[in-house]
């Protein structure tokens, strides 16, 4: 039987995620087209660092928010003595403050702090034996305030299980790139990121699926597009990151 608990599932995805079989060379390569040396990176979601790795090899100062205790002590292990990165044990949200986080111990890298993603993975295919046994309390700072403390940020990674909508809310200004996470059984969510970012200025968006580290259309097109893509896309798809570049 597979050992099960919150160690056992970091010790997981560790091996995943910084293991020799780890897609370095691809990751990077898609990192290279949004951040370049020098720039500010904000890793929101952090888990167990292997984008924050990506950001530093390609030369960026990274500030990373990670509120789960086991793989805030992960990071810490692994990148607590890179000057250039920065570790806060904070969630990101529309609002300073406090948020409950919702924590899977078999699995923290679906832990959410929303509610309605939890509903929509219950009795979805794929989603089969996750559980969200406990809620804690975290603090919460939104990009505004990160941007107003550590600087504008020329890429932000948002990868929060269905919160990303209410991070994408907590920041008034458009930004150079960004990426935030989809799932098919959070569509809606999904959309509410496009509508939000169309809102703060013209942006393109293309989409790598799962792991693959590809963008799937190789062009950055409107938010028309986008919606449609991700409307059709199949419920195996599970999930993947939607690119967002401003087009000036």
């Amino acid at each position: 039987m597979r050992p099960k608990g919150t160690a056992a599932a970091i010790g997981r995805s560790l091996r995943l995620y910084h293991g020799p079989q780890a897609p370095r060379a691809a990751m990077d390569a898609l990192y290279r087209r949004f951040v370049r040396p020098g720039d500010l990176v904000f890793d929101i979601g952090a888990h167990v660092g292997d984008r924050i790795g990506a950001f530093r090899r390609l030369g960026a100062r990274v500030v990373a928010l990670e509120p789960q205790a086991g793989p805030a002590r992960a990071l810490r292990l692994i990148h607590g003595r890179d000057p250039c990165v920065t570790l806060l044990r904070s969630a990101a949200s529309d609002a300073e403050g406090e948020i409950r986080l919702h924590l899977n111990r078999d699995n923290p890298t679906v832990s959410s702090a929303s509610a309605a993603f939890i509903k929509a993975a219950q009795g979805a295919r794929g989603w089969e034996g996750q559980v969200w046994s406990e809620t804690v309390a975290c603090p919460a700072t939104t990009l505004d305030g990160l941007i107003e403390h550590y600087g504008r940020p020329g890429f932000v990674k948002i990868d929060v299980e269905g919160f990303e909508d209410r991070v994408l809310a907590g920041l008034t200004t458009p930004l150079p790139a960004l990426s935030f996470e989809v799932t098919t059984i959070a569509r809606d969510m999904a959309l509410r990121c496009l509508d939000r970012l169309t809102a703060l200025g013209r942006y393109g968006f293309d989409i790598a699926l799962g792991e693959s580290q590809t963008l799937s259309l190789g062009r950055f097109v409107g938010p028309e597009e986008m919606r449609s893509m991700l409307a059709s896309l199949p419920h195996a798809a599970n999930s993947g990151d939607v690119y967002a570049v401003l087009r000036g």
